[in-house]
């Protein structure tokens, strides 16, 4: 392995598991959606959508290509890396209860339900991926469960998608339970979601209209009837739907009613108006007709898109971090394990990674080919010396032990000359000596960048540590000196000084190519390279008085970073 790939391998372990969060929703009515939240501050730090084609009656992307287009274009616009973890919220495709036996364990109930599952059309063609809850109370013969289900062929090939992107997908919620989740996190339905509070949440889309009989925020009933909202003209959907509803929500007495409109065809307002049920009817419009965002949003976020954001879309973005009771995540298995949806083949490639799927191995498989032959010829190249390097290496592995075992042998035999030391206490101290030797001759071998060269190096057992070096950036420098304090966690490690060799300013806004010196330290008095730069003609050491001394070419020079003469110039970024 070369020095480029340890050092870029070491720089991705630093990194790991810190990739950004981002949330995905297929909305029917707005398209796809990308959306991050602010969830402390309740807001939306950043939003942006396309218009997606979804298939209604199949309850399916039609073109997973314009999918993968759009959420390419999506991360562009927002300035966000595909390397994310990604929570994608889908259109509720199948939700429904059953009761089943409580003599039945948790493999049985999902056997049951997916039997019944299979039975709608939707299921005809694709094999479900099904998730159930428990909504049973007291002591009965049977178990109350509400189970949804989505279809396992949708979520591959988004995770596929996604993958090629670079973006890892952790959670698949649905649009009912993210609607509640919503209207729990955002408080639009606290007065409703009270214990022991009985109410209604009546939700139109454009296949018809569905109701879920609630108790504080536990579910109780659910009810859906299938109507072709978008054959109707003009006002008379108001009144279909609201006969209908009517009649329905007889069976549901409860305390308050709420409306939600997820189509354009449908006002929520005007059908409020439309609905007799004798208790408070709240609503809220999802769609065209909206006139108030869900969540305020930043300025980061488009004024014009503001109103586009979905309820859906919030509530799956708060999935994480809600406690709310009613969860559903098509990712992970019964057991809790992630389902697998297709094998990946991972090909690290430089400072890259790519994702090799069945879909597109027959495209990538030459140019994966060609680039894989180009390391494979350097290696070649350099395998002598690299053995050289290695051999080496183990020499001075090899003539530290030897010194520790010497050392350990001397240890000895005083102990049994004397016998008034503790032998074991100071063994320890030996090798914990030469473990911060060998940690620090590591840690430099792993965090050199390529524009960057050591002028001296010293490390002591004590922990002691001095470096100096060269580079052409001083973003390199402050790189090489974040590597070396993550590395080395309990060395106290500072940047003593940071200057440029010239002392010319012309030259350098010229933009000619600069060289900076640099060193750092956790000595108090930094041990200067073996150049003799301290000591004056008379042999004398003047290192105490370096802070003010001037160098041949008449440039004050400090020990630290800060103490930088007047033709110096140097970057202001922060050190990390």
């Amino acid at each position: 392995m070369s020095t480029a790939n340890s050092v870029s391998d070491f720089l991705n372990m630093l990194t790991m598991g810190n990739r950004p969060n981002v949330t995905i929703s297929v909305t029917p009515g707005v398209g796809l959606e990308m959306i991050v939240v602010d969830i402390a501050n309740y807001s939306v730090k950043n939003y942006t959508y396309r218009p997606l084609a979804y298939n209604e009656s199949l309850r399916e992307i039609s073109d997973i290509e314009e999918f993968k287009r759009d959420l390419s274009e999506m991360f562009e616009e927002l300035n966000i890396s595909p390397k994310c973890n990604v929570t994608l919220n889908l259109p509720t495709v199948l939700f429904g209860s059953i009761e089943l036996s409580l003599m039945l364990g948790d493999e049985a109930i999902t056997s049951a339900i997916t039997s019944e599952v299979e039975q709608s059309y939707v299921f005809k063609r694709h094999d479900p991926i099904v998730k159930w809850m428990d909504s049973s109370s007291g002591n009965t013969e049977n178990r109350r469960l509400f189970y949804a289900a989505v279809q396992q062929l949708v979520i591959e090939n988004i995770s596929n998608a996604l993958i090629e992107l670079g973006a890892n997908l952790v959670d698949v919620e649905m649009s009912l339970a993210s609607t509640l989740r919503a209207l729990d996190y955002t408080g639009l339905a606290n007065a409703q979601m009270q214990e022991g509070v009985t109410w209604n949440l009546l939700t139109i889309n454009s296949n018809g209209y569905n109701i879920i009989s609630m108790s504080g925020k536990k579910i109780v009933d659910y009810y859906e009837e299938p109507i072709a909202v978008k054959s109707y003209d003009g006002d008379e959907i108001y009144n279909v739907i609201a006969s209908s509803a009517q009649i329905t929500l007889m069976s549901y007495p409860a305390n308050y009613l709420f409306i939600i409109s997820d189509t354009d065809s449908v006002s929520a307002e005007l059908l409020a108006k439309k609905i007799n049920v004798g208790y408070s009817i709240e609503y809220i419009e999802n769609n065209k007709f909206k006139a108030k965002e869900i969540l305020p949003a930043s300025l980061d976020v488009l004024q014009d898109n503001v109103l586009k954001i979905s309820i859906q879309a919030v509530g799956a973005a708060v999935a994480a971090s809600s406690d709310y009771p009613l969860a559903f995540n098509f990712l992970a298995s019964s057991d809790g394990e992630a389902v697998v949806v297709e094998d990946v083949v991972k090909i690290p490639i430089g400072d890259n990674e790519y994702a090799v799927t069945p879909s597109v191995a027959a495209i990538l498989a030459g140019v994966v080919g060609a680039v894989l032959l180009i390391p494979v010829g350097i290696a070649f190249l350099l395998l002598p010396q690299l053995q050289a390097q290695k051999q080496a290496e183990l020499d001075e592995l090899n003539a530290n032990i030897q010194q520790v075992e010497k050392q350990i042998a001397d240890l000895k035999e005083q102990q049994q000359i004397a016998g008034k030391f503790n032998i074991k206490s100071e063994i320890n101290k030996v090798l914990q000596n030469n473990r911060i030797k060998l940690m620090s001759y590591s840690a430099i071998g792993e965090a050199v960048p390529p524009e960057l060269w050591l002028t001296y190096f010293k490390a002591e057992g004590g922990g002691d540590i001095s470096i100096q070096g060269g580079s052409n950036t001083v973003e390199d420098v402050y790189l090489f000196f974040k590597n070396v304090k993550e590395y080395l966690v309990k060395s106290d490690l500072k940047l003593q000084k940071l200057e440029m060799q010239s002392d010319n300013v012309d030259e350098f806004m010229s933009n000619l190519p600069v060289t900076y010196d640099f060193e750092i330290s956790n000595i108090k008095a930094p041990v200067a390279a073996a150049t003799g730069d301290d000591k004056s003609k008379d042999g004398k050491d003047n290192s105490k008085d370096s802070k003010n001394s001037k160098d041949k070419k008449g440039k004050t020079t400090g020990q630290a970073a800060n103490v930088v003469p007047d033709k110096k110039l140097l970057s202001d970024k922060p050190i990390n």
